[in-house]
């Protein structure tokens, strides 16, 4: 089954531990390095959010190290799409063709196809957040940032560093309103 079907199926499943007033605003999967999948489901009433982590078969996840893990590959997974190649590949695409219009310097193409590539490595949403995809853009990413000449620290590199901060609060978050006990 597709993703975008296994999240219409964990949203419905989701539906059933909403409280009064609370709606499903979303659901992220993640696979853990063991291979278990896990849907984080954000649930919303008014400016309040809840969360609970469900498995395959729609059931809530209680293990805390199962639900933080995944909540850290959601945010890291949603740091890495945000700053994979500044951001805005588009636009950078459509910078390297005009250049390559314009000026045609040495190393244009292996630029233009490592955007081509990075947005490929990116997909579009759904994502599944693993392991494996963050090295995937990862690679992409240097590849690309290689092709335009970056001699300093690279950008990804520096962003995923500091992105510690995003992912605590968000797991931080998810352990503070779940909707279970967490074991």
């Amino acid at each position: 089954m597709a993703l975008k079907e296994d999240l219409e199926q964990i949203a419905e499943a989701a539906a059933s531990f909403a409280a009064d007033g609370e709606q499903v605003s979303a659901v992220f999967a993640a696979e853990l390095p063991g291979g278990e999948r896990v849907y984080l489901c954000a649930y919303g009433e008014g400016d309040a959010v809840t969360w609970l982590a469900l498995d395959e078969g729609g059931e809530p996840i209680t293990d805390r190290e199962q639900v933080r893990a995944a909540a850290s590959l959601v945010a890291l997974s949603e740091v890495a799409v945000d700053s994979a190649g500044g951001g805005e590949l588009d636009e950078l695409r459509s910078r390297l063709v005009a250049l390559r219009l314009t000026e045609n310097p040495p190393g244009i193409d292996e630029a233009e196809e490592a955007v081509i590539a990075l947005q490929q490595t990116l997909g579009s949403s759904p994502r599944l957040a693993t392991a494996d995809f963050l090295d995937e853009v990862g690679a992409a990413t240097k590849r690309l940032e290689e092709s335009l000449g970056e001699a300093s620290e690279s950008p990804f590199a520096l962003a995923m560093k500091s992105a510690s901060h995003a992912v605590e609060s968000l797991t931080s978050d998810v352990e503070t309103h779940y909707k279970k006990e967490l074991t």
